[in-house]
């Protein structure tokens, strides 16, 4: 077999796997390696092979998905979760006067575009829920759920991610990145008493590592969020944040996370409850709702994993990981602080995997913005809060336990239990009693 026999036959195996990128690598290096092994090939012509090899399998690829040829991939995701949800209140008013239960769902589909020169495009689609308190024609930034009600109306399907990323830099010790549009929050805390888990900011990110080590890195990451445009001023709201974060392998068993981060937002004063979506509660706002302080709070986190080789019930190596984190809004002489600790046992997303864990959360009233905090931890307002609404608010000024449950009897499912026991740190009015439980079944499907 001669060389144009030899490139014809990965061409054919290209084509024939032109739809699974991955599976044609494996193919076609396999084949080269094995000629390789038996001296058809030399090493100079085993390169030039893989070479020509990669070039006809883009264009099969691009023939068979219609893409154009500097697409190298495309990749669909997404999940779906159904969930039951209770509440139960320790007083009752005219804004909470029973307790209740509801059904909901979140469901997420999207693709990433890998292209030619490190870019990459990316696309998802969420459902969501228009909320009283969210303007005409804004949806809660903080959650993707939808409530089964109405008689089964239909129901929106919105934009959750549309961005665009390019990662110039890729070497065993320098990554690199920039992302602009709709984004995944790129900055990683141990806890969601920064931002929800939800929430997809719009702006631009930069995110920096260096690998002293294989296991251990620096991580440095910067980023601009835009909150509303005005037509009528050019002071726009905008938050602005930047974090290092150290994360570290010492051994086997052995590793840790340590990071801080400092933010600002730009111009809160126009950040009024008719401006932007108004879920949140906890600020010290005016009766027409507009903000009395500045936020610029700043955050440190640590956390210490231990991995056990073998634990009872768990089929895999066993970790174990023990948190803390605070932030400070030195802007604020008072109410300005936040905390949270607490234990991770094990890790679900495997199958037959599982996890068990605890948390304690401190998040004072004007420690950070209450639009972009976990949008399940919340507690009940008796009585309405200045420029604000009463009964159950998520948000900040709450503080509380939460407990949870996940087990995944499959790779793509996973059946999670959290019970949130919450209560307000300034009760409206005082003495009141804020105390609220909440229960959510959750099953997750992925893909």
């Amino acid at each position: 077999m001669n060389k144009s026999q030899i490139r014809a036959a990965l061409l054919a195996t290209a084509a024939g796997v032109a739809l699974v990128s991955q599976g044609h690598a494996q193919s076609a290096d396999a084949l080269i390696d094995k000629l390789v092994d038996k001296g058809i090939l030399t090493q100079k012509e085993a390169t030039e092979l893989r070479e020509e090899a990669d070039k006809d399998f883009t264009k099969a690829l691009s023939s068979k998905n219609g893409m154009p040829e500097w697409v190298t991939s495309l990749k669909f995701n997404g999940d779906f979760r159904g969930r039951y949800e209770g509440f139960w209140y320790d007083e009752h008013s005219a804004a909470t006067p029973t307790d209740r239960s509801r059904f909901r769902y979140r469901a997420r589909f999207g693709f990433t575009a890998i292209m030619l020169e490190d870019f990459e495009v990316g696309l998802r689609l969420g459902s969501g829920e228009i909320d009283d308190g969210v303007p005409p024609g804004g949806v809660d930034p903080v959650s993707n759920n939808q409530t089964f009600q109405n008689n089964g109306s239909k129901k929106g399907i919105f934009l959750d991610l549309a961005y665009g990323k390019w990662s110039p830099l890729n070497t065993a010790e320098w990554l690199g990145a920039i992302t602009i549009g709709k984004m995944e929050n790129p900055f990683v805390f141990p806890s969601t008493i920064m931002f929800d888990r939800d929430y997809t900011p719009e702006g631009a990110a930069m995110e920096l590592t260096y690998r002293f080590t294989p296991d251990q890195s620096l991580k440095f990451t910067g980023a601009g969020y835009m909150l509303d445009e005005l037509a009528t001023d050019s002071n726009d709201p905008y938050m602005a944040g930047a974090q290092l974060r150290w994360d570290a392998a010492w051994n086997t068993k052995i590793s840790s996370s340590v990071g801080v981060s400092a933010w600002a937002i730009a111009n809160p004063e126009v950040l009024t409850t008719a401006s932007v979506p108004n879920v949140g509660r906890g600020n010290t706002r005016n009766a027409a709702g507009v903000l009395q302080y500045h936020y610029n709070p700043i955050q440190a986190d640590a956390a210490l994993t231990y991995t056990f080789e073998k634990f009872p019930l768990y089929e895999a190596p066993f970790p174990i990981t023990v948190f803390g984190e605070y932030l400070n809004n030195p802007a604020v002489s008072e109410d300005n602080e936040g905390y949270a600790f607490g234990i991770v046992l094990g890790k679900s997303g495997k199958k037959k995997l599982w996890d068990l864990s605890y948390q304690y959360r401190v998040l004072e009233a004007d420690a950070w913005w209450e639009e972009v905090v976990e949008s399940d931890f919340g507690a009940n307002y008796i009585a309405a809060p200045t420029g604000g609404s009463s009964g159950y608010r998520n948000g900040t000024n709450v503080r509380g336990h939460v407990f949870r449950a996940q087990y995944s009897p499959f790779d793509h499912a996973t059946l999670s239990v959290t019970y949130w026991l919450t209560e307000l740190i300034n009760e409206s009015p005082t003495g009141s009693e804020s105390g609220t439980g909440r229960l959510q079944v959750d099953a997750t499907l992925k893909f």
